[in-house]
């Protein structure tokens, strides 16, 4: 299947990227890095930094997330040993859960 050369979002996911993009954006300046230090120091291109401080979609979410480490912008309010803890009980939820909520096929009988 050939890749879509245009993805709809919808209007909560754009801001939110729009959002990201700018409080990265704001702290990369309120610390006084340039795009270009940023960029070297996460192993990126100067225009992947740009991307992700315009909030564009296509960025990938770990770049944006190293991005964000590296000026110093905390993404969830914890400390990194919670989040070690907050990280491990969702791991641990997951194996309680289904695989799939879909029960077996069956085979169908085609044999006339």
């Amino acid at each position: 299947m050939a890749k879509p050369t245009h993805r709809s979002y919808s209007r909560y996911a754009r801001e939110a990227a729009g959002l990201f993009g700018l409080m990265i954006r704001n702290a990369r300046i309120e610390r006084g890095v340039t795009v270009a230090e940023v960029a070297e120091r996460a192993w990126i291109s100067r225009g992947l930094v740009q991307r992700i401080e315009k909030g564009e979609m296509g960025s990938s979410i770990g770049a944006a997330f190293e991005v964000a480490a590296i000026v110093g912008l905390r993404l969830f309010e914890a400390e990194p040993t919670t989040l070690t803890r907050h990280l491990s009980m969702e791991r641990d939820k997951l194996t309680l859960l289904p695989r799939t909520a879909r029960t077996g096929t069956t085979k169908v009988k085609d044999d006339f």
